[in-house]
């Protein structure tokens, strides 16, 4: 179950990252109304991509910190897909394409399936 958990965080992490490029497509900080425009988005990204990128040393290895990792990587894609769908629902341009609905409709699959996974390692 432990090497389920590590290949669907890979997963969801390429998943969120290819997220995160459509997002800058979309200018994403316009719709979030975000301070700093392009250059600030790019920069908020670093310390979210190296914690994405460092989760995958502690989910391989097992620990509780991966878990928790693995947590916070699976109910930011739900709130990804959730907050853009509110917005397309709402009249939004954004995220409308078959490649970002694609995208964002996978991070939704993958992240319960990593959620689920993760609390039953949790719990074991």
């Amino acid at each position: 179950m432990n090497k389920v958990l590590f290949w669907l965080y890979v997963i969801n992490s390429v998943l969120i990252i290819l997220h995160e490029m459509d997002s800058a497509y979309w200018q994403e900080w316009k719709l979030f109304k975000m301070k700093g425009g392009a250059a600030g988005f790019l920069f908020l990204h670093f310390p979210i991509l190296l914690l994405l990128q460092y989760g995958l040393i502690p989910v391989y290895l097992s620990t509780r910190t991966g878990m928790i990792i693995s947590l916070v990587l699976a109910f930011s894609g739900i709130f990804a897909f959730s907050i853009h769908t509110w917005f397309i629902k709402k009249g939004g341009a954004e995220f409308k394409t078959p490649a970002s609905r694609i995208i964002l409709f996978s991070t939704l699959i993958i992240s319960f399936l990593q959620l689920l996974v993760t609390l039953i390692l949790l719990w074991q």
